[in-house]
């Protein structure tokens, strides 16, 4: 289990807040000795002034990597807020909220200093713009500075800050701030008994068509806690709490430009145990990456062709050597949405026009008309599943988004030793090029062809539909993958700090 280390310039520092005994001085924390198993499990907060290049606080950070823990703020961070391009690079998309502040009438006056305390601004109105901030940048401390120039809220500074700095009638949202974020490490001493490591699942509520349904992730949560892993449910919100964590796994439908990519390689980049892993989610959740790696790599797939917008002019000369229906794809589409069967010349041109609107590619395959689908569940080069997805009656696909509301076709869960070997070993060929993860192979089999339709990173896991035929065994396994992982990590000696400095 996690414990926690609060590192001060001096015990004093603490003097408004009530005692812990998590609380330790700087000078005490750089004079600690090579860490133990133990130590390489603690969260360290690290509220220290002098948090320049190679200044006291600093070295509190960059200590606390080099001995495998996770720290806030950590290098890296510190390293960006003192480069002005580089906040601006990662809070992409601020300027927008901001607008959208202004038009509510959130912001006021010509500046405004706030003071963020792990993504808390003490203002309600604020509050979005707070978590934003902390989630892309993790420090502890912050003052942000925002001015009108032209009509128009920019970010004009933001820098970190140490405990020495809040003010005394910031002290008490300072201690509830910590103590919210906190509360996934603070634990009592029973559960510091019961429980080694902690997990977290990253979940949309609101999602419509998740990755797994609500049963299951009891079932996740049942299995991982009787192996000794603490499991609790995040959301995107949760991003600046990570670090407080040992593992991540995204039970959300995964896209680049998303939250769930960027969670994903801040997860990772914070020492974390990662499903789905930045690579995977890159690999799989683009078709036209993924039609380029099959075929690069020799792996059977429908024949197809990549179209470029500025290929337009020219479709129509593609199309007279086409023999139709063929099936257009956008790059990042899921569970059949954006994907058309098209059956004519004209037709092509004309769903090519509407879908370049929104992608610079697509991709244009055959069609492989068969009454099912196989999808082959892969864990760690390990068979999970072996499912067959029937289309949705009347329909040429799985999920029928034609009318109001989503119908998709039944299943059939069976014993992988039952299904096709050709099927199993091209599923097994496809995720080898992908990486070790978890991950639902697509194949369409029509006699003895048997091609990749695509390989999903993040594949459906529902109770009574996955589970047919391990039932609750099917979540101690993904549970157990995840176990040995972060043994393993802990296992681990770091040599040296996980993150290169800057000068």
């Amino acid at each position: 289990m996690s414990r926690l280390r609060i590192v001060v310039d001096h015990p004093s520092d603490w003097r408004p807040y009530y005692p812990s005994d998590d609380l330790i001085s700087a000078d005490d924390f750089l004079a600690l000795e090579e860490s133990t198993d133990q130590d390489r499990s603690t969260h360290v907060i690290n509220l220290c002034s002098g948090l320049d290049y190679l200044e006291t606080g600093y070295y509190v950070s960059l200590l606390a990597q080099a001995r495998g823990q996770r720290v806030q703020p950590d290098v890296e961070t510190l390293n960006q807020l003192k480069r002005k391009a580089l906040i601006d690079l990662q809070l992409d998309g601020l300027n927008d909220m901001m607008a959208d502040l202004n038009r509510r009438g959130a912001l006021q006056g010509e500046r405004l200093d706030l003071r963020v305390f792990f993504g808390d601004t003490g203002s309600e109105s604020l509050a979005r713009l707070g978590r934003r901030l902390f989630s892309h940048l993790p420090c502890p401390i912050m003052e942000a500075r925002l001015v009108k120039r032209h009509g128009d809220w920019r970010l004009a500074r933001l820098r970190a800050l140490s405990l020495k700095d809040v003010a005394p009638e910031e002290e008490d949202r300072f201690a509830r701030a910590l103590n919210a974020h906190s509360r996934q490490v603070w634990r009592t001493p029973a559960a510091k008994r019961r429980y080694r490591f902690d997990l977290a699942i990253l979940v949309d509520p609101s999602e419509a068509m998740p990755p797994s349904n609500k049963s299951a992730i009891k079932q996740f949560i049942r299995a991982g806690r009787s192996m000794g892993i603490d499991v609790s449910l995040i959301t995107r919100r949760d991003e600046g709490r990570l670090a407080e964590f040992d593992a991540l796994f995204i039970r959300e439908t995964t896209r680049l430009d998303h939250h769930t990519w960027r969670m994903a390689r801040r997860a990772e980049h914070e020492g974390l145990v990662v499903i789905d892993d930045p690579q995977s989610i890159l690999r799989c959740t683009n078709k036209v990456y993924l039609h380029a790696l099959l075929r690069a790599r020799g792996i059977p797939a429908p024949e197809g062709h990549l179209l470029n917008r500025g290929d337009l002019d020219r479709l129509g000369t593609l199309a007279d050597t086409l023999a139709f229906p063929q099936v257009l794809k956008i790059p990042d589409g899921a569970f059949s949405r954006g994907v058309v069967k098209i059956s004519s010349k004209e037709q092509l041109i004309e769903e090519a026009r509407r879908l370049f609107e929104d992608s610079a590619l697509l991709l244009l395959q055959e069609w492989m008309p068969t009454e099912y689908d196989w999808r082959i569940g892969i864990l760690d080069g390990q068979v999970l599943f072996a499912s067959r997805y029937y289309m949705a009656r009347g329909h040429w696909q799985i999920y029928d988004h034609s009318g109001g509301r989503v119908r998709s076709g039944g299943f059939e869960t069976m014993d992988p030793a039952k299904a096709p070997e050709k099927v199993i070993k091209t599923a097994l060929k496809a995720t080898r090029l992908i990486g070790n993860g978890l991950y639902g192979v697509d194949i369409k089999q029509s006699g003895d062809r048997v091609v990749v339709i695509e390989v999903n990173d993040n594949p459906n896991l529902d109770v009574g539909v996955e589970d047919v035929v391990l039932g609750p065994e099917l979540y101690r396994r993904v549970m157990a993958w995840f176990l040995e992982q972060m043994e393993r990590k802990r296992r681990l000696i770091p040599t040296s700090a996980r993150h290169q400095t800057g000068s």
